[in-house]
């Protein structure tokens, strides 16, 4: 079957043949029909991402398909049923192995391109804005990065919460993704005194910041007492240092998220998580912004998109056929 490979951190992958996979007990075999491009998968490929891979892999961490086998002795949703999931590795080929318990059927309203580019990006922004700051109606949201894979997503969730959005995102366009989305205030990143204009707008009761470097400095220096501020990653390059003494005086609470963590030690509150945003979704509740879909041979193109920056919402790769 074809497949993108990563022989050696640091290089490009190539598009070669491997074997098809073989499912064992508890794995079901997936047909791919569409992937999700991720920050994440740059740092993967470069060998910095926090759970390193050992070469030579595939890469590719979020994918949508149809069932195509289970393995023995295997309980899950019957070969032809059109899913979702998350992977470690692997979904940047034309079938992958996947454990039965990661993947959720989708919901009829959902096309494979979509539904490709809907669980890490949404699955972040639900539980880090749900169970981690636990956001309440009225409180007021900074998102930086507001117009990216997962800042839009929090965007979205964060209206439908009940807070007040402040979207910071750099230019006019990109702002404008946001706005769309339901931000209620707009702020370019790259505009002089962050911070004077986030107090202006009367401080922050919770930061979700995808970029760090100086705008998390600025979020931090503009949080109402008792505010929380949620790491979620570092798109600039620059990972924030945080001044303790900032954090005592204000009573303010910083926590790290990673989503992948939680599908490792709290399997049962991802599964809940997403099958509220999958209603949700049923519902008409939220609208996925897929800003391009390029076909599988065009995968570096979407790694380059999401690098420099002139991509809004998500990237997604067509695998198969959309039906």
């Amino acid at each position: 079957m074809r497949a993108w490979q990563v022989l050696e951190f640091g290089s490009n992958p190539i598009l070669t043949d491997i074997d098809a996979p073989i499912p064992v007990k508890g794995e079901l075999v997936l047909r791919v029909e569409a992937v999700g491009l991720n920050f994440a998968d740059m740092l993967a490929i470069q060998g910095k991402y926090q759970v390193r891979q050992v070469a030579p892999f595939v890469p590719g961490m979020e994918v949508a398909g149809v069932i195509e086998s289970l393995g023995p002795d295997t309980i899950g949703p019957a070969p032809g049923t059109a899913v979702l999931a998350t992977c470690p590795a692997g979904a940047l080929a034309d079938r992958i192995c996947l454990p039965a318990v990661r993947v959720s059927p989708l919901p009829a309203v959902m096309s494979f391109t979509e539904a490709a580019g809907f669980p890490i990006a949404y699955g972040t922004s639900h539980l880090a804005l749900t169970y981690k700051a636990r956001l309440q109606p009225g409180e007021t949201l900074l998102v930086t990065g507001a117009a990216g894979g997962v800042g839009l997503t929090a965007v979205e969730i964060g209206k439908r919460l009940g807070a007040r959005v402040i979207a910071s995102a750099r230019g006019e366009a990109r702002l404008a993704v946001a706005r769309v989305a339901g931000a209620d205030v707009l702020i370019d990143s790259e505009a002089p005194d962050l911070k004077e204009r986030l107090k202006a707008e009367g401080g922050l009761d919770v930061v979700y910041d995808a970029v760090g470097g100086p705008a998390f400095d600025a979020a931090l220096r503009a949080c109402k007492p008792d505010g929380r501020l949620l790491a979620i990653g570092f798109a600039s390059g620059e990972v924030p240092q945080i001044p303790a003494n900032i954090l005592l005086v204000k009573n303010l609470t910083v926590s790290g998220f990673w989503y992948g963590g939680y599908e490792a030690h709290a399997p049962e509150r991802v599964a809940a998580s997403m099958a509220e945003l999958l209603r949700w979704r049923a519902e008409g509740l939220i609208r996925p912004h897929v800003s391009h879909v390029l076909p599988f041979e065009a995968f570096l193109d979407g790694l380059a998109l999401l690098r420099d920056r002139k991509a809004t919402g998500k990237v997604v790769i067509r695998v198969g056929q959309e039906p």
